[in-house]
């Protein structure tokens, strides 16, 4: 009796651990599909170099990958998962999930060319040619220790790609490692959400949304979920249920993974807090709103033409790729790919109080609203922007917000300062203090 009791625990267990395989691997192998094939065909850079980097932690390390430069494709595989991810001229790379391969690359791509690059033709910021003076009230001595120390590659300096900043309007520093360069586009990770942010108050601009209104979701209209606007998902206080957890089977982990259709995913999620109350960082917030932005449009044809046409061509951001889920929406959580110059553009946008070489491009106050605390958030988050007002980083001034990404991307805006700080890299938790390389560009200030 006892060894059928044992028995019978022993399959119970091998069935479980079977059925847990079988949800987490489609994590596991999509995790290194898409980040494979967008650094390789959207980044440029080399297969191993990632395999040995960005995907060498947990059971990513483990995976198989194949990469097919004549398809621009790439398959991994890990036990008996196995996932692709496909590349789309300008659109970057998109895990097959929920769509054929077929549907998904028939789909109606908008071919907006980036403006031409500028090279040294043109002053920055329309183009590189960088002043031959520096600003005014500048320590260079300090400015370099400081940035070479965010490059040192040692705890609480460890993982950094790149550092870049930007004082008065003037780039004053910018380092790369020896495998990067200007010309490399970094993985932003969440500084998307940022983007999304500009893109909605572009549409709020045209008069097509209305950022206070409750959402028309039809499958909310029958419950409390029919309160939730566009502000709190923003703001992420929607109430919907999320766990933004980066363990094996999270709702992030998932929508990013197995999911076609993000935003949809998002949408069917519970409502577990009252609208504007409870303040919880949700990526699928942000991929929502990406979902509602693509029904603001007419066709798909103008959606996927917007970001290109009205943000990145207009600020002379030629390199930005804004990558789309299977089903074709923007992933705002996550997936743009960009230049350290470029996101530097993007910055000096929301530095300059949404006005570019002196013509407003976002709503006059859209600056001033993105900065507004969200309820809930104890002075830490404001409209897919991070706030300084809790004063989680003591040594920068508490006007300082911020675009924050994964593993230690950041687009760090000072308005008092003049000051911007771009760090991207590869660093867990711990590894990188970005209050202490602030500390030490503003030092080189004053």
């Amino acid at each position: 009796m006892k060894k059928r009791i044992v028995f019978a625990l022993v399959v119970a267990g091998l069935f479980g651990a079977v059925y847990f395989l079988n949800l987490l691997l489609p994590v596991v192998t999509g995790y290194a599909a898409k980040n494979l094939a967008s650094g390789v065909f959207v980044s440029g850079r080399n297969q191993d170099a990632l395999e040995n980097e960005d995907l060498n932690f947990s059971v990513i390390a483990f995976t198989n990958n194949t990469v097919d430069f004549e398809k621009r494709e790439v398959v991994s595989r890990f036990l008996w998962g196995e996932s692709k991810a496909i590349y789309i001229d300008g659109y970057g790379c998109i895990l097959v999930q929920d769509f054929s391969e077929d549907e998904i690359r028939n789909r109606s791509y908008q071919a907006v060319q980036p403006l031409s690059a500028r090279g040294d033709t043109l002053p920055w910021p329309a183009g590189d040619l960088f002043a031959d003076s520096l600003p005014k009230g500048l320590d260079r001595a300090k400015l370099n220790e400081a940035v070479e120390q965010a490059m040192a590659d040692t705890i609480p300096f460890k993982g950094s790609f790149a550092v870049m900043v930007v004082y008065k309007g003037q780039p004053v520093a910018e380092v790369y490692r020896d495998d990067f360069s200007a010309k490399t586009r970094f993985l932003s990770w969440s500084m998307a959400k940022s983007m999304t942010n500009a893109l909605v108050g572009l549409r709020v601009k045209d008069g097509a949304l209305d950022i206070h209104q409750p959402l028309p979701i039809e499958a909310w209209q029958e419950d409390n979920r029919s309160a939730i606007t566009l502000n709190n998902l923003m703001q992420m206080n929607s109430g919907l249920a999320w766990n933004e957890g980066y363990g094996s089977l999270s709702d992030v982990t998932v929508m990013l993974h197995k999911v076609g259709d993000m935003g949809l995913y998002t949408q069917e999620k519970a409502y577990e807090f009252p609208a504007d109350s409870v303040w919880e960082y949700s990526s699928g917030s942000t991929n929502l709103v990406c979902r509602e932005l693509r029904r603001s449009f007419n066709s798909d044809e103008a959606y996927l033409a917007f970001p290109r046409q009205r943000l990145f061509n207009p600020l002379a951001m030629t390199s930005a790729v804004f990558e789309v889920d299977a089903s074709g929406t923007f992933v705002g959580s996550s997936y743009v790919y960009a230049t350290m110059r470029d996101y530097a553009r993007f910055a000096m946008l929301y530095l300059t109080d949404g006005k570019w070489l002196g013509k407003q491009i976002l709503p006059e106050g859209w600056v001033g609203y993105t900065t507004e605390v969200a309820n809930g958030s104890d002075g830490r988050y404001g409209s897919s922007f991070w706030l300084n007002q809790s004063g989680e980083f003591p040594d920068a001034p508490r006007d300082l917000f911020l675009c924050r990404g994964h593993d230690g991307q950041f687009i760090c805006i000072i308005p008092s300062k003049e000051v911007i700080v771009i760090r991207t890299g590869y660093s867990k938790k711990g590894e990188f203090d970005l209050n202490l390389l602030l500390k030490g560009v503003l030092e080189s200030l004053e």
